[in-house]
């Protein structure tokens, strides 16, 4: 399977949970708090696929990278996120009024979301095969435990 597939069946399997998740949240929010509720769930919906989306494509770009580069790069992207996050949610107290965007349902939907969202992307994550080579495995494991065997009895 390549990169590309890998990546795309993390997104398949993230979004579509995701999606059904906010479907609900946002009819049950709608009915609860009315408009306020639907837009607040909304929002959350938005802000919680962006935030998760980023991250894949941040994958996808640090694929063939070393490894310090990539560790560079995602808490980079890591730590961007979360400041958007912040400013979005301090523009959207400081804007918005409690009546147009109901802050309940937007937190509630963007835990549910959120959770959904991991759900998913973990579930599609253990049905892939990929074979994840140890660092500095040159020999089979057969040989080490012969080796380790061989050693423990007295033998070299």
């Amino acid at each position: 399977m390549t990169n590309e597939n890998v990546e795309l069946s993390l997104l398949r399997g993230a979004v579509i949970p995701t999606a059904i998740t906010g479907a609900f949240a946002m009819a049950l929010s709608a009915i609860v708090s009315g408009s306020a509720g639907f837009l607040g769930a909304l929002l959350a919906q938005f802000i919680v696929v962006i935030f998760f989306a980023v991250t894949i494509f941040v994958s996808r770009i640090s694929r063939n990278l070393d490894p310090i580069s990539t560790m560079g790069l995602a808490l980079f992207s890591y730590t961007t996120k979360l400041l958007f996050v912040g400013v979005f949610l301090w523009l959207l107290t400081t804007y918005t009024d409690r009546e147009s965007i109901n802050r309940t349902s937007f937190g509630v939907t963007a835990i549910l979301l959120t959770l959904s969202w991991l759900g998913g992307e973990i579930a599609s994550y253990t049905k892939l095969r990929i074979h994840l080579p140890l660092p500095g495995s040159s020999n089979s494991g057969h040989e080490l435990s012969n080796k380790s065997g061989n050693q423990s009895r007295g033998e070299q």
